[in-house]
């Protein structure tokens, strides 16, 4: 069995984890918290993934890394430089494949659907950090130093997506409550949702793929739908009459960023909710054969999740 090191214990991570187990290898999830004993083939590990030394020694004799793991919101800037070396280099000592779990915001705004042939134009911090994190690693790939591949998806949704997430916990509890909801930006503006799975199941499948490594693929993404649409079928999912759904104000977003770093940085990406935000992901699904997640069935996995962390 292969040795597979994913970095990150979020729902990305975790998913991934447990598919490359599924498959027969051997894995080590690398966490700051790290975890109990290992669960049959995986093995849990504490330590910072921005210690470089030590991520590398994590990563001995590992046929392939994949990355699921972000600094803390706010300091992106600061972080994501030294964690995106950190994994470079970590790859390069081992002779590993290295996946990266991208977003969309290194495009910046776009009135088209986002191919992975758009130029890079953000023109905001985060946006131009994400797009430095691929340009290193491209680079290094084209130096023939390590063979890399990005999964870039649009916002997850699914199990164990929670604070993260702009369709989880601030909007399921409240709709399976029958609440009022509140949603960034115009609720019926079109917005395409990744499902968490389907990001796992495309990172294990681009390290795997020779002819996926030196390019940035999107994650098979069903078709967009609003906010709305969104929060109306997980009601009818739930058997529920659809609560009222509004948006958020920004003004009351401002107020709560005087005390919240997290929130404070939500401005910059104000343009993915107030217009269309869509990912194209068909180049993905022509070359590897693989579809989404049907919304329906997404959103029936999100439900059922929530209604099970809720009632425990």
């Amino acid at each position: 069995m292969s040795v597979h090191v994913v970095v990150g214990k979020g729902p990305i991570g975790v998913a991934t984890a447990n598919l490359l187990a599924q498959q027969g290898h051997r894995v080590r999830l690398i966490s700051r918290s790290g975890g109990g004993p290992a669960e049959g083939s995986i093995e849990q590990v504490a330590l910072d993934a921005g210690d470089a030394e030590r991520l590398a020694e994590a990563s001995a004799g590992a046929a392939a890394i994949y990355n699921c793991a972000a600094p803390p919101y706010h300091r992106w800037a600061q972080d994501w430089p030294r964690l995106s070396a950190g994994l470079l280099d970590a790859a390069e000592r081992a002779g590993a494949v290295l996946v990266l779990t991208g977003n969309l915001y290194a495009y910046g705004p776009t009135s088209v659907p986002m191919t992975e042939d758009l130029p890079l134009n953000a023109r905001f911090r985060k946006g131009e950090v994400r797009a430095r994190v691929w340009r290193d690693a491209l680079a290094r790939h084209q130096e023939g130093r390590v063979r890399v591949a990005e999964a870039r998806a649009s916002d997850f949704i699914g199990p164990g997506v929670t604070a993260g997430g702009h369709l989880a916990e601030r909007v399921v509890p409240k709709l399976l409550r029958g609440r009022p909801v509140q949603v960034l930006g115009d609720p019926d503006a079109a917005h395409s949702w990744t499902y968490a799975p389907d990001v796992a199941r495309a990172l294990v499948r681009l390290a795997a793929e020779e002819r996926a490594w030196g390019r940035a693929w999107h994650v098979p993404t069903a078709p967009p739908m609003s906010a709305r649409q969104a929060v109306e079928e997980m009601c009818r999912i739930a058997g529920l009459s659809t609560p009222r759904v509004s948006a958020m104000p920004w003004w009351t977003l401002r107020a709560v960023g005087l005390v919240s770093p997290l929130v404070r940085e939500l401005h910059e990406i104000r343009y993915q909710f107030d217009s269309p935000f869509v990912i194209d992901s068909s180049a993905y699904s022509e070359a590897f054969e693989e579809e989404p997640t049907p919304a329906a069935e997404a959103l029936t996995k999100t439900v059922e999740w929530w209604q099970e962390r809720l009632a425990a």
